[in-house]
């Protein structure tokens, strides 16, 4: 007798899943870093306009799908044809590479946490070098927070092709980090250019590609967490809350940052002014509090003139303080979350207390994602009969735990954070929207969008209305359509793919092209959840039309 399948206590907790897993490190860290390039304020014109015709129609599709099928990925578009079973696989297989790599960014929380109850904290100021006599040499050329980040915690090479050794500290934070990961699991369901820039194409692409990550579409996660719901709960009013809920934390997450970008700058820059001051003061024997911020440039030009060649010869050292400048440098990814921010966090009061809750705030975020990026991996495999009458779901959950922390040790390695790099930028971008695209179209035009209207009706006591049907129908998949066609054609003008390597000797990130084998598993990385979707449909027809060959020969 088939076991009943697990639901949650209530609809309150899932939509909480559904949340937690929304709301990730890119609210943290890609919506500031997109609203700064593309017009501060006049990115939320695009991007609100995309969670309406994109976001949460899209959402509420998956949510239905997982509710009335009750089945994870796979299971869920094979009842709706067998011929898009691949569709299932492609989800899983995705959810898969980005669980490789996403643990690795709680395993770098783990650490920063931990040097957080240091005092100073350790990326506060530059160490001493070897004799004692001056700062380290490479941190002298950067800052203490990047020389924390590059050399102490990544302990990273100057290129890719430099593998070096596993970080035996970062390893064994990763270790922590998966281990968190399945001690929640087996809790189960209960845990888990201003206005300008609007007519600029890359605007819309970067506002709709952002909603689209940012619900995390596409990756079976939220058909997994529908799947244990109530057949009769209303999944249109939870698309909708958790639509709304993960873009205002945007919004917040945003005004946040942009308080810490201004602190950060105008802290450099008065910090660049002081040392400015000082040198000329220094070298010109200067009265003290002669030379001030206020009179700095007419001082400089009047030095420029009294002293012409030793003012020349000076130069070179003299900094170009700008807080314009300072304002204006776009940061994201990992570069905000544990650069820029440990920047602003050491130099506030009570530093140590404002890393503590920072850095937990991020491994909130982080596992929350992750529970749901293995959600969609396990629950096809536990909806499997062969698989769960032979293994039980807390062995089957250790086995991909722990496939997924073995291979995440390449990341901690000396040339790791450039593998994650490639991860993070190749191994669900293109995937996910052909992805999505055809789970629109089988919905749609395959399953049949009258008889889905009559599945809502008896799950949620009403059909549809002209809304959902317009966007599901049309504007969605021409949206996607036209996304795949922008980063296919943005990668062909693009030409050799490159990467930022750190070197140690400038003190700063250098442009490199990627080695042939890096963009063979780039080219591995697409095909290899895209091709899930044609084999799948190649294979099922095969096997139909060997079966009628058998039945006629019979």
């Amino acid at each position: 007798m088939e076991n009943p399948r697990q639901l949650w206590d209530n609809p309150l907790q899932f939509v909480f899943a559904c949340i937690s897993y929304a709301v990730g490190l890119g609210n943290v860290w890609r919506f500031p870093y997109l609203c700064q390039m593309y017009g501060g304020g006049g990115f939320l014109i695009p991007y609100l306009i995309m969670l309406i015709v994109e976001g949460m129609p899209l959402l509420y599709l998956e949510l239905a799908v997982g509710q009335h099928m009750r089945q994870g990925s796979i299971g869920a578009w094979k009842i709706i044809s067998p011929y898009l079973s691949g569709v299932g696989i492609a989800s899983v297989v995705v959810s898969f590479f980005l669980s490789m790599y996403y643990n690795v960014i709680n395993a770098w929380a783990f650490w920063y946490l931990f040097h957080s109850f240091q005092d100073p904290l350790p990326w506060a100021s530059c160490p001493l070098n070897s004799n004692h006599t001056n700062y380290d040499e490479e941190c002298a050329k950067t800052s203490s927070t990047q020389y924390f980040w590059y050399r102490k915690t990544l302990n990273i090479s100057p290129s890719i092709e430099e593998y070096g050794s596993i970080q035996w500290e970062q390893a064994v934070c990763l270790i922590l980090a998966w281990l968190v990961v399945y001690l929640c699991i087996l809790r189960g369901t209960e845990s888990t250019g201003k206005i300008e820039q609007l007519a600029n194409p890359k605007t819309w692409i970067n506002a709709a590609t952002q909603i689209f990550f940012s619900l995390g579409l596409g990756f079976g996660s939220l058909i997994a967490f529908a799947s244990y719901n109530e057949p009769n709960n209303n999944c249109e009013r939870h698309a909708m809350i958790v639509s709304l809920i993960n873009s205002s934390t945007s919004i917040f997450a945003s005004i946040v940052t942009f308080s810490i970008y201004g602190f950060k700058a105008t802290f450099n820059y008065e910090n660049c002014l002081s040392k400015v001051i000082l040198l000329l003061t220094n070298v010109f024997d200067l009265e003290e509090g002669a030379l001030t911020a206020d009179n700095l440039d007419s001082m400089k030009d009047y030095l420029t003139s009294t002293y012409p060649n030793q003012y020349a010869e000076l130069l070179p050292q003299i900094k170009n303080c700008s807080l314009e400048a300072e304002l204006d440098t776009a940061v994201q990814g990992t570069g905000l979350a544990f650069i820029v921010y440990s920047e602003a966090i050491k130099n506030m009061e009570v530093s140590q207390l404002y890393s503590v809750l920072y850095f937990v705030m991020l491994l909130m975020l982080g596992i929350g994602s992750m529970l749901g990026n293995t959600a969609a991996i396990l629950t096809p495999l536990t909806d499997s009969k062969f698989l769960s009458t032979h293994l039980p779901k807390e062995v089957i959950s250790g086995i991909v735990c722990f496939i997924n922390c073995i291979v995440g040790l390449v990341f901690t390695m000396e040339a790791g954070n450039y593998w994650f790099d490639i991860f993070n930028d190749y191994a669900a971008t293109l995937s996910l929207l052909l992805i999505v695209l055809v789970e629109t179209i089988a919905v749609c035009y395959v399953y049949g969008l009258k008889r889905f209207e009559k599945d809502l009706l008896l799950m949620l006591g009403h059909k549809p209305n002209w809304y959902w049907k317009i966007m599901w129908a049309f504007v969605s998949p021409v949206l996607i359509i036209s996304l795949v066609i922008f980063y296919l054609t943005d990668y062909i003008r693009t030409g050799t793919l490159q990467y930022q390597a750190w070197d140690a000797t400038q003190g700063q990130l250098v442009t490199k092209d990627y080695p042939s084998y890096a963009l063979a598993v780039i080219g591995l990385l697409v095909a290899a959840s895209t091709m899930c979707i044609p084999l799948g449909a190649l294979i099922i027809f095969i096997m139909k039309r060997l079966k009628r060959n058998v039945s006629t020969l019979e």
